[in-house]
């Protein structure tokens, strides 16, 4: 067993996984324990405070995302600011940002995300399939722990939305789709990220993502 496989092996980092609605809970969960999580599914906001990490998984609309989130919101944002890593996965992701073009194309008004990553989601355009779906390169622009030994590797997509962050240097990597968008972004701390596509459904490197989240909260 090597250094690190051992120093995992001793050490455990409590990841609360949000019940919120919406995501599959049970494949996110998987790849978690399989990364060295101890794993709790939750709907309670409570269960933040004493976690080492906090994943926000999710598949849908934007808007539903943003309500059935509701009751957490409050409780996110104060994971956040006390430092907690927050991990938001697809839909997740989203709404870690501010707003999204879903909202309005579907009518549905200005809906307002988390705000932990100031930005906006948009809508594939230019005569591109809809939903992009199917296997992605990534590459890495910038250092964040969260990307550790994932430069080139390939990840698992399905999504019609994309972010666009305020801030260039929140995106951490990105990937193509006849054009370059965002694959990977990060708040200014460093402690809030998200991914576009699933690690828990992108083999070998959506593992090492999840391993290397499991690491960044045991070490917080």
């Amino acid at each position: 067993m090597s250094v690190s496989s051992q120093r995992r092996a001793a050490e455990s980092a409590s990841v609360v996984v949000v019940d919120y609605g919406l995501g599959n809970l049970r494949s996110v969960s998987r790849g978690l324990e399989r990364a060295g999580a101890d794993v709790e599914v939750s709907d309670d906001p409570d269960a933040f405070d004493a976690a080492d990490g906090v994943v926000l998984p999710g598949v849908g609309a934007f808007r539903e995302g943003v309500e059935n989130a509701g009751p957490y919101r409050d409780a996110l944002v104060d994971a956040a600011e006390r430092g907690t890593p927050v991990f938001g996965i697809c839909l997740g992701m989203q709404m870690l940002l501010t707003s999204s073009e879903e909202s309005e194309r579907t009518g549905e008004g200005d809906v307002r995300g988390l705000d932990l990553i100031p930005g906006t989601n948009r809508r594939f355009s230019g005569g591109k399939k809809v939903p992009h779906m199917g296997w992605n390169r990534l590459s890495v622009e910038r250092d964040h722990p969260i990307v550790d030994g994932v430069d080139d590797g390939y990840a698992y997509f399905v999504h019609s939305y994309y972010a666009v962050p305020e801030d260039d240097d929140a995106v951490v990597a990105t990937t193509d789709y006849e054009g370059t968008f965002p694959a990977v972004v990060a708040n200014e701390t460093g402690n809030v990220f998200g991914t576009q596509f699933h690690p828990e459904k992108s083999g070998e490197t959506g593992l090492q993502i999840l391993r290397n989240f499991t690491d960044v909260c045991r070490e917080r």
